[in-house]
């Protein structure tokens, strides 16, 4: 799934990889799903359990600048949580990779993470009233708190963090020239099982990806 940012009208898009944000779901690419297998990324010792497979969300980000008279500021992606748009558990038997491929700071939109969160429940998600908008799929949690103390994740190229599906995080605005590239994929071991997901807070997010495949 290639998606475009919500900037760009579809009546003045113009066939370029300039325009694109993100590449979801990625494993029929043979280098891109490469990461995915790698030793490094793919470390048994994250699960207590059984071996770990690659399930969903494999991501290559292309945060775009919000430079060049961009004053929507649609780049920034709205604290949540990974676990919103899983329909399976235990969460504990999930984790993401989540790699940079450059210098990532939050001049260009770092991860910005609120340690602790991944104790807590699954929070209710939908898209955040910003102005200018806000790129299809990405919800964010809506009675976050604000005081919780927050950790901005300055990484070099190939660094990497692993982090649960509870956890709180999201990313700032990119403002320098050029794209902010990172890589993810997450991880669940085969004792995770699929849930029915209508009548709680995942619905809405179950009925756009069904809609937007339609």
């Amino acid at each position: 799934m290639v998606m475009r940012d919500v900037t760009i009208a579809k009546s003045e898009y113009i066939p370029s990889e300039k325009t694109i944000s993100k590449v979801q779901d990625f494993q029929e690419d043979e280098e891109l799903f490469r990461f995915c297998t790698l030793p490094e990324v793919r470390d048994r010792s994250l699960f207590s359990s059984s071996q770990p497979a690659c399930r969903s969300a494999q991501d290559l980000m292309l945060k775009q600048a919000n430079s060049s008279g961009n004053c929507k500021k649609t780049s920034r992606h709205p604290l949540h949580q990974d676990l919103h748009y899983f329909p399976f558990r235990p969460s504990n038997l999930i984790v993401c990779a989540w790699t940079a491929m450059e210098h990532i700071d939050r001049n260009n939109g770092c991860l910005v993470v609120l340690p602790g969160t991944h104790r807590g429940p699954l929070k209710p998600h939908d898209y955040p009233q910003w102005e200018g908008g806000v790129n299809a799929f990405y919800h964010g949690i809506q009675d976050c708190d604000q005081d919780h103390a927050r950790e901005h994740l300055v990484m070099e190229k190939g660094d990497t963090v692993f982090f649960h599906p509870l956890l709180i995080h999201g990313s700032g605005r990119n403002h320098t020239q050029g794209f902010r590239k990172a890589i993810s994929c997450h991880f669940a071991t085969a004792d995770c099982h699929y849930i029915d997901v209508n009548g709680n807070s995942q619905e809405n997010i179950e009925k756009e990806v069904v809609e937007s495949r339609d």
